[in-house]
């Protein structure tokens, strides 16, 4: 029965295809199509969707060599298990008419089976609906493949499948409507996220903090762990660092000076970061690394995230080098704790996306998003960086404990820990009898 179960979810799918064939009806006078904007936006979702197998080759090359494969898969998956649950009722609940006034879910028959989404501009604006709702798909995508480091080496595969599905549904859509819907209730509250520093890296990194202590320590941690491929690593951050202009400049969801601001915020910010933790790393007595150079860009682009259409590129320096800093220490308490992250999620993601949060309270300026209601703490205003301070919280606990409940419940149907003779073994081989 568990065998036939997947397969016959994937039968109700088709069904559904039929029942619903999709809304083909052609653009209004009214829409307002921008050429430049519309392929901008596809330019960006590809980038983006390009960031989950950058992904795959950055944690692929972390880990140990008997783990390679799986690590790598269980980021190359999500491109297909999290486009399904999207397609047919993910964007909806995430983005569709707000339900009860609450502002955390929308109307799952808004966009159900992709309805609704052909001949109309997203909120008025000037690019397709379709093509925001597979933008939006590639933020949902990868959020669930950056908790994959933080369980690596010692995860069921089947197990992990159920997880992220839960993840997606009851984690990632209730805040990506609350942040980033006109209705939603961050969004009205006054929160500023550009493009993911709550709904993708803080709730990414508190789940990973959550699974690093509900499966608790591996059964080898004490044997020295030698990645697998340093060439991994790097091949992977460049892809990453690549994909993250889509990530940020196309959150302006539009070819204009704003997503240049994004664009030009986003690099900056990496490459501070990137420094940062390298020199950190010579004050500290070790010798630069490849492996440092890496996260320290990723962390980068990490705490920029939210801020990229909010701030200059001179306070995206501070963001850069500030974010590095604070996260390399994080990881040296990791390292001294029984918390087993293995490939240090929560420091990168979790502490960079809550830096990027405070300090966009800190530096939102009106110079560069004449947008917002709000300026920065930095600019003599309180409210935004006091509003950024509780939603922080809130999203925290939400992200922690939830992940935290969603692990207790997969595991009651599905083991969530591999066995020790499989661990030991290896994940390539036991999950899926492959060999790198």
């Amino acid at each position: 029965m568990k065998r036939i179960l997947p397969f016959s979810l994937l039968i109700v799918v088709v069904i559904l295809a039929f029942i619903f064939p999709g809304n083909h009806a052609a653009a209004t006078p009214a829409t307002t199509y921008n050429g430049a904007d519309i392929a901008w936006i596809l330019i960006s979702t590809a980038l983006v969707l390009l960031m989950t197998p950058g992904l795959a080759f950055f944690y692929g090359g972390m880990v140990r060599k008997k783990n390679v494969i799986s690590t790598m898969l269980q980021s190359f998956v999500c491109m297909g298990l999290i486009t399904v649950i999207w397609v047919v009722f993910g964007f909806s609940l995430a983005f569709g008419e707000d339900i009860g006034g609450l502002g955390i879910i929308g109307n799952p028959k808004s966009f159900f089976m992709m309805q609704n989404t052909l001949g109309v501009a997203w909120l008025g604006g000037t690019i397709p609906v379709i093509l925001f709702a597979m933008f939006q798909l590639k933020f949902a995508v990868i959020t669930p493949a950056l908790i994959t480091g933080a369980f690596a080496e010692r995860i069921r595969f089947n197990s992990y499948l159920i997880f992220i599905t839960l993840f997606i549904v009851i984690i990632y859509i209730p805040l990506a409507h609350a942040t980033w819907h006109p209705e939603g209730y961050f969004f009205k509250m006054g929160v500023l996220d550009f493009a993911g520093g709550t709904v993708v890296h803080m709730s990414a990194g508190w789940a990973a903090l959550a699974s690093a202590l509900y499966l608790k320590k591996r059964n080898e941690i004490e044997e020295v762990h030698t990645p697998a491929r340093i060439s991994y690593v790097i091949l992977g951050t460049g892809l990453l660092w690549f994909g993250w202009f889509g990530f940020n400049a196309g959150s302006a969801l539009g070819a204009g000076e704003l997503a240049a601001t994004a664009l030009a915020t986003t690099t900056t910010a990496s490459a501070a970061a990137a420094m940062s933790w390298v020199f950190f790393d010579i004050i500290r007595g070790k010798k630069p690394s490849a492996m440092g150079a890496c996260i320290g860009a990723v962390v980068g682009l990490v705490a920029v995230t939210p801020a990229a259409g909010y701030i200059t590129v001179s306070s995206a320096l501070i963001v850069g080098i500030v974010s590095a800093v604070v996260s390399n220490l994080v990881v040296i308490w990791r390292s001294k704790t029984n918390i087993d992250d293995t490939l240090d999620v929560f420091p990168c993601h979790g502490v960079g996306g809550m830096m990027g949060m405070l300090l966009t309270g800190v530096f939102a300026t009106k110079a560069v998003n004449p947008a917002i209601a709000e300026q920065g703490l930095f600019f003599g205003e309180t409210a935004l960086f006091v509003k950024h301070l509780i939603a922080l919280v809130v999203v925290s606990a939400f992200a922690f404990f939830g992940s935290l409940l969603l692990l207790k419940v997969t595991d009651l149907f599905s083991p969530l820990r591999v066995t020790a003779e499989d661990e030991i073994k290896g994940l390539d081989a036991s999950q899926h009898d492959e060999e790198l």
